[in-house]
């Protein structure tokens, strides 16, 4: 087929290669000239605008926008609306809110314009393995988008998850559930890493525990890369972001009264990663020096709250 990809990052790149290998026609574009002139190096047709690229695309027509999600999204869709036509479709392949699919589906329909929603998974090694796709539409839309969607999945990695709004719920509850399992394995290996009397070496437990062991998955290979010798892994700094999906699960489950106790946990230990000088933490010290008396480290010259060199016993 042909397809239109809109975004040309780290992933709508490399979605754009896997389409090309698979036999597919790519028309890509990205408001950045150089990453339009590397897609072209792999066999896409670039375009200079959003206008270009629908102009260049046969009907029914398939845009992929592969775009920040929020306003970056939503402006590149209503642009579309005004230069794609009846029977032609918008696939929305990033990490949009799910309750931004029905206003936008509705916003389309208005054209005749169908809308897809599809919650992508693979990062950086989509090229190679694939991207797991859910999928969330009309069956009539999403037949359209199918033969694109079998290219950059791998056997068995795409699903109709269900109807408009329908993709971007699991990919969402999917990255919640990444929260928990990247928290755990952080914590265990950071409890190995402590015991320092038995000199473990958790590059090599990382790597024995992904043969059949009943944590191993993909998230633990990526574990035994992150800690192998010369990764770099000691010049890392503990500041970890969310991107909102995190957020977008915790409140479904609040608001579908669904308790969710590991997802909060990693979330709010992601807040408290970016903290160095936590106001809670240095309450809580100052409340056990109230009642117990206990001891407390107090600022180093020049320091507001830094440790100082002497620490009282845990």
């Amino acid at each position: 087929m042909k397809i239109g990809m809109i975004g040309l990052g780290k992933m709508g790149a490399n979605m754009t290669e896997r389409l090309i290998l698979s036999g597919h026609q790519v028309v890509a574009f990205d408001v950045t000239e150089t990453a339009r002139d590397a897609v072209a190096a792999k066999g896409a047709k670039p375009a200079v605008s959003l206008a270009a690229l629908v102009a260049s695309l046969d009907p029914p027509k398939v845009v992929w926008v592969m775009v920040p999600a929020g306003e970056p999204t939503n402006s590149t869709i209503a642009t579309l609306k005004e230069l794609l036509g009846s029977g032609d479709v918008v696939i929305d392949g990033g990490n949009s809110n799910y309750l931004e699919a029905a206003p936008s589906a509705a916003s389309l329909a208005e054209r005749g314009i169908g809308f897809v929603d599809a919650g992508t998974s693979g990062g950086i090694w989509g090229l190679e393995n694939g991207y797991c796709l859910m999928v969330g539409g009309k069956a009539e839309d999403v037949a359209k988008c199918e033969p694109a969607f079998l290219a950059l999945a791998p056997e068995g990695g795409y699903a109709h998850v269900g109807p408009v709004g329908a993709g971007h719920f699991v990919k969402m509850v999917h990255n919640g559930i990444e929260y928990g399992l990247m928290q755990a394995y952080a914590e265990g290996f950071a409890i190995m890493g402590a015991a320092e009397e038995l000199h473990l070496d958790l590059h090599q437990i990382a790597s024995i525990w992904r043969y059949g062991s009943v944590v191993r998955s993909w998230l633990l290979d990526l574990t035994e890369r992150a800690l192998a010798p010369e990764s770099g892994f000691e010049k890392i700094e503990g500041y970890v972001v969310d991107s909102g999906e995190g957020r977008w699960t915790l409140e479904e489950a609040i608001a579908r009264s669904v308790p969710a106790p590991v997802i909060a946990a990693s979330l709010f230990e992601r807040f408290s990663s970016r903290q160095p000088d936590s106001f809670s933490n240095r309450l809580l010290a100052a409340l056990r020096n109230q009642f117990g008396g206990h001891a407390v480290v107090t600022a180093a010259p020049g320091d507001d709250h830094g440790p100082s060199a002497s620490r009282p016993p845990a």
